[in-house]
């Protein structure tokens, strides 16, 4: 059976070269895939096509861990598989993993998610904007609140397009806690100017009111037609009609 030894003096140089390269994969298991090597148990075709996995692995790994930090979830661990899909019978599992598939995200339409408070709606968005993440896009987080105070202050120093791209770039903007709350003139433009800039990039919106309801929200109605029309008309609906998942995990006396 071959097998493949090196001299500790070329196994040496074979570090540096990987160093110098920039492949830490290949580095990292090297020592684990020539003792292999050594017991016969890989060629030499395999010892190289699996150092060079070892290093496609660690840059998708890397890769995909600078965009879920970039995407600012305040809720980094929710995937959709602690997400909790046998917890009540009235949750639309069906629909859910149907949206796992991320159609709708290759489609480029949006998404709202509707339902009371503590339902998961903040959990599924962040889990399906992983999924997005783990298929190669991008995302990005926000509450609406945050939102709004943050280009506010880009309006004040004079750097609000800039703070806008951080929007309008990623390939999925959640929109958390939207239309909680009556919105200023100046929130509805910097909506509206989040929304247009984004015609082949989805949103998904999560909120407590039916879309219906988010008309008298807006202190300029032809603002708000504009808006319903690129958001809702392009969107995917989801609605859960669940209790609070607070309300159960309360702690007992």
């Amino acid at each position: 059976m071959t097998t493949i030894t090196i001299p500790p003096t070329s196994q040496a140089n074979l570090t540096r070269s990987l160093k110098t390269l920039g492949l830490s994969g290949m580095l990292d298991t090297l020592p684990t895939r020539l003792a292999q090597a050594a017991a016969g148990d890989l060629g030499f075709q395999e010892f190289l096509q699996t150092l060079l996995l070892d290093e496609i692995n660690r840059r998708d790994s890397n890769a995909y861990t600078r965009r879920v930090k970039a995407a600012h979830f305040d809720q980094p661990g929710a995937t959709i598989e602690t997400f909790q899909l046998d917890a009540d019978p009235n949750l639309p599992a069906a629909r859910i993993r149907d949206l796992t598939a991320l159609d709708w995200w290759h489609q480029h339409r949006h998404l709202i998610i509707s339902g009371p408070v503590g339902c998961g709606k903040t959990h599924l968005a962040t889990a399906l904007a992983i999924q997005i993440i783990r298929a190669g896009g991008t995302a990005r987080f926000t509450t609406c609140s945050r939102l709004f105070d943050d280009l506010a202050g880009g309006h004040a120093d004079g750097t609000w397009a800039r703070r806008l791209r951080t929007y309008t770039r990623p390939d999925v903007l959640i929109l958390d806690d939207f239309a909680i709350r009556a919105l200023t003139g100046p929130q509805a433009d910097d909506l509206y100017e989040i929304i247009t800039n984004r015609p082949a990039a989805s949103i998904i919106a999560t909120t407590n009111r039916h879309p219906q309801d988010w008309y008298p929200l807006f202190p300029n109605a032809v603002v708000a037609e504009s808006l319903m029309d690129r958001l809702v008309n392009n969107a995917h609906q989801l609605q859960l009609d669940t209790p609070s998942y607070r309300a159960r995990t309360r702690p007992t006396e």
